[in-house]
């Protein structure tokens, strides 16, 4: 289901090489597009992401919400996905992150973007960690 507030920044994304203003400007935004659990339809969100090595590190936090995001639950459907960082668009598999490499990554998070603690304290779900492969072409 896509929303307004999506919408313009995945336009402003795809307009300006990747950069984005607003809350998010200056922040590392990937727009992943998953296929719907339910519905099976391709469905494009901007979310920050970690560099870590060759992969790229998201956080299902939901703005500590208690229930987890849809792109989530598309991912565990499916582990497929297209990844737009910059003006490269790529297709990835992702790999759930687990145990003590999960709170590694999600420490690193924190520390780029802070407001990843305050999501943390405000739900009692064990927010997931994914990383994102590409995939050879």
């Amino acid at each position: 289901m896509p929303n307004d507030f999506n919408q313009q920044v995945i336009e402003e994304f795809r307009a300006n090489e990747g950069r984005v203003g607003g809350m998010f400007e200056g922040a590392p935004l990937v727009l992943l597009t998953t296929t719907g659990a339910k519905s099976g339809r391709q469905v494009t969100t901007p979310v920050m992401y970690l560099a870590d090595g060759e992969r790229y590190v998201v956080i299902a936090s939901n703005a500590g919400a208690d229930n987890h995001p849809a792109w989530y639950h598309n991912l565990r459907a499916t582990p497929q996905a297209t990844v737009e960082v910059g003006t490269e668009k790529f297709t990835a598999k992702a790999e759930f992150v687990e145990d003590g490499e999960r709170d590694r990554l999600y420490a690193r998070m924190v520390e780029q973007a802070p407001g990843f603690a305050e999501y943390e304290a405000r739900t009692s779900r064990r927010i997931p960690v994914v990383a994102l492969l590409r995939q050879d072409a």
